[in-house]
């Protein structure tokens, strides 16, 4: 195993500190009902691409925490940029005509940055936010430009996009909505384009495509056009198991979408900002968004920041109804915050100086290839990626496509093993996921495959 055998006085310390934990804090996506007999893993510090516990262990983080530490655990200009606006103006508001600089700024370097042209940026706290914000602009959207019944909104099964209501609703993920009451009305679900899963037999990437785009022209037909608003989408699929799309499927998708006037909404909270190799998935997978919405490696998760890009159709619609109305009825206390837009700011001002575009495209490919090796493994049904985002499922029978029985939690016990040795992937039903901070050397790509590969060899032994 990697990890160090901690001292008695730092087991100590943390078992006082788990007790704690499991004593006062809920924890999101957690089983809670097991979380007292499951000791909580502490995490104490970072820096690059490496993580601490509160006892010392030390482990590569190749998951960027939640997908968006993109520039490591310890940057200095972040951390400086967060100082700075902390002793110049620590809080305000953007209601009612106000501003500050950086949220000013910010805005701008958005816009210049965007994948296609986009009018104007809102600012939100966290993902969901950002995705919960599009429905509402949406809806506000089609009653602006008096289309009042053109609300509902498809997104695709499997898909993640957030836990508020409305956010959760489009996720196409089942314990997002059981017992929640979820989802809500006017939200839809098509088919999951995962070829690997659903293609039928001998059915090539194009043709799968072509079925699902035409499966989706007959819902809106079946729903009526003139009752669906958006269509909501990540360029690659991340918490539903990092699915890449099946080639042609966008250019096919989009078609539809303009042939029946349905806004497209590119959710990029995980692949905007370097991660599929471009500066936004939209650009990598052709997508021309009339909303986009974007987090995580906007600040490299260093503070909750996310934005809201829209185009000045929507822009324009959303303008003229609100000053009917007399104003926008919508935003949060801490949209465009002071501090979190001039860390954001900053992190943007870094992809460009250090060239984060460039080392991406530089290591991807050694990435890549290290994920591939894992292809024909004897219980590796499929290995699949872009960038530096990428995922193996695991098979009990990989020439059947047959998986694992659920109640074994494959994926689960890998990770598990993987963190043995001192490695953070992510398990998502049997999907192993990476998603190393950006700032990744080559030399930390072979040591994160080291250590992937002894879980491997302890995984294959634990089946027998």
């Amino acid at each position: 195993m990697n990890a160090s055998i901690p001292t008695a006085a730092l087991q100590a310390a943390h078992a006082e500190r788990a007790a704690n934990d499991i004593a006062a804090h809920l924890h999101p996506f957690t089983d809670l009902a097991a979380h007292p007999q499951v000791d909580p893993l502490v995490m104490e510090r970072g820096d690059g691409i490496y993580v601490e516990d509160d006892q010392g262990r030390r482990y590569l983080e190749a998951m960027s925490g939640l997908w968006c530490v993109s520039l490591g655990f310890s940057n200095a200009r972040l951390a400086k940029a967060g100082s700075d606006a902390l002793h110049t103006l620590p809080c305000y508001h953007t209601f009612n005509h106000r501003s500050n600089a950086a949220a000013i700024a910010l805005a701008e370097k958005l816009l210049s940055m965007a994948p296609v042209p986009m009018s104007k940026v809102f600012f939100a706290n966290s993902g969901s936010e950002a995705n919960d914000t599009a429905v509402k602009l949406v809806w506000y959207y089609h009653n602006a430009i008096g289309k009042p019944g053109k609300k509902k909104i498809i997104a695709r099964r499997n898909a993640y996009h957030g836990v508020t209501v409305a956010a959760a609703s489009l996720s196409g993920l089942v314990p997002n909505h059981r017992d929640f009451d979820l989802p809500i009305d006017r939200v839809l679900h098509v088919d999951c384009p995962h070829h690997y899963r659903y293609a039928e037999p001998g059915e090539t990437e194009e043709a799968f495509a072509t079925r699902l785009a035409d499966a989706l022209e007959q819902r809106i037909l079946a729903e009526g056009p003139d009752t669906v608003g958006a269509f909501i989408a990540e360029p690659v699929m991340g918490a539903g198991g990092v699915l890449v799309p099946p080639a042609t499927y966008f250019e096919k998708v989009q078609a539809v979408l303009r042939k029946y006037e349905v806004l497209l909404i590119a959710d990029e909270v995980i692949c905007g900002f370097c991660r599929t190799g471009e500066m936004f998935g939209s650009t990598t997978f052709g997508l021309r968004p009339d909303i986009l919405t974007a987090a995580k490696a906007l600040s490299s998760g260093y503070v909750p920041i996310s934005a809201v890009m829209v185009s000045e159709q929507v822009h324009a619609a959303v303008a003229a109804n609100s000053g009917k109305i007399g104003t926008f009825g919508h935003g949060f206390t801490y949209s465009g915050h002071p501090v979190t837009a001039a860390v954001a700011l900053e992190t943007l001002r870094i992809y460009e100086d250090e060239q984060v575009l460039a080392h991406v495209q530089a290591v991807a490919p050694q990435f890549q290839a290290g994920l591939r090796r894992y292809a024909g493994h004897p219980h590796v049904g499929e290995v699949r990626g872009v960038g530096l985002i990428g995922a193996l499922e695991l098979a009990a029978d990989p020439a059947k496509r047959m998986p694992f029985d659920a109640a074994m939690k494959a994926g689960a016990r890998l990770a598990e093993l993987a963190l043995q040795e001192g490695l953070i992937v992510r398990a998502m039903g049997d999907a192993v996921a990476f998603c190393p901070p950006l700032i990744i050397t080559p030399a930390q790509i072979d040591e994160m495959f080291e250590r992937f590969d002894r879980a491997m060899v302890r995984f294959e032994a634990s089946l027998a």
